[in-house]
């Protein structure tokens, strides 16, 4: 009677892990559409197939529902960016193809971080560009004299932010390819400065 016991009990987590995901999803799909101060959590549990009460029951409360979607948009991040430490290339291209996928919503937020709570949100989207910089780029950076590593960093952090990106592809009105070309550009002119 072991495994039928088993089975239910495996099925039910997995439901509930489900369950937990399509309401995390619901939060971000919410926040791209509305400032996250707006969200209500009737607007989650409707748009997750789900209820006020079982939203609750996962989480807790709102405050740690949207610090939970942060985390898995964080993570999200991450992986979109990941590349091979060195690659410029392939550095570019995930970033601009990141941008491309979320820059006009976190360009909104960075809009709102007068706010506390998107400051809290975007403060540590900042923090995790600056280490994917330093992450990407680490033999480049490890290749320069101690003193020189930190200014590179900087001036990489610039040639790849989401500012540059806007400046070129919304500002300029430039496509991606052409935009993607010019950032690895300034990257590359970064690195072969001495």
């Amino acid at each position: 009677m072991s495994a039928p016991r088993s089975y239910t009990m495996r099925a039910r987590a997995d439901a509930k892990a489900a369950t937990r995901l399509r309401v995390l999803r619901a939060v971000l799909e919410l926040s791209e559409e509305k400032m996250t101060i707006e969200i209500t959590l009737d607007e989650v549990a409707s748009r997750a197939g789900t209820s006020v009460q079982t939203v609750l029951r996962h989480f807790g409360s709102r405050d740690a529902l949207l610090d939970e979607a942060v985390r898995l948009a964080s993570a999200e991040v991450e992986q979109e960016r990941r590349v091979p430490a060195g690659d410029v290339a392939g550095a570019i291209d995930a970033v601009v193809a990141h941008y491309e996928r979320r820059g006009d919503f976190v360009l909104r937020l960075l809009g709102q971080e007068h706010d506390p709570r998107i400051a809290a949100v975007v403060g540590p989207g900042k923090q995790l560009h600056r280490r994917w910089v330093c992450e990407t780029f680490r033999p480049q950076l490890e290749a320069r004299p101690p003193d020189a590593r930190e200014a590179l960093a900087d001036l990489l952090v610039v040639a790849t932010d989401l500012y540059t990106w806007k400046l070129l592809r919304r500002d300029r009105g430039l496509d991606p390819d052409t935009t993607r070309a010019r950032m690895q550009t300034l990257v590359t002119a970064l690195l072969a400065g001495g």
